[in-house]
């Protein structure tokens, strides 16, 4: 199954502006590769929280489309709240 998650670029960065991002129902990530520089981006909550239920999710290449460009990737890590059913961080690599 193919997965594609609409995200855009992240230009603040830090504590802060990611806890600000996570108020507003938004999810910080990276990605990040071996010959390519880290890019920093951000997406709703609620894009990723039901696909990421899935299986398949942290094994089949992700399609994320980053401000109209496709980026395929793998999901790598996922850090999730403690108690609360909330995604705080996921990094991604290029695929």
């Amino acid at each position: 199954m193919s997965y594609t998650i609409p995200a855009q670029t992240r230009t603040e960065i830090g504590k802060g502006s990611s806890r600000r991002l996570r108020r507003e129902g938004k999810v910080p990530a990276v990605i990040y590769g071996v010959g390519k520089e880290p890019v920093s981006i951000v997406f709703d909550h609620k894009d990723i929280i039901n696909i990421q239920a899935n299986a398949d999710f942290y094994t089949s290449v992700l399609t994320i489309v980053l401000d109209g460009k496709e980026v395929n990737v793998r999901a790598q890590a996922m850090q999730r709240h403690v108690f609360k059913p909330m995604i705080d961080h996921v990094d991604f690599v290029y695929a």
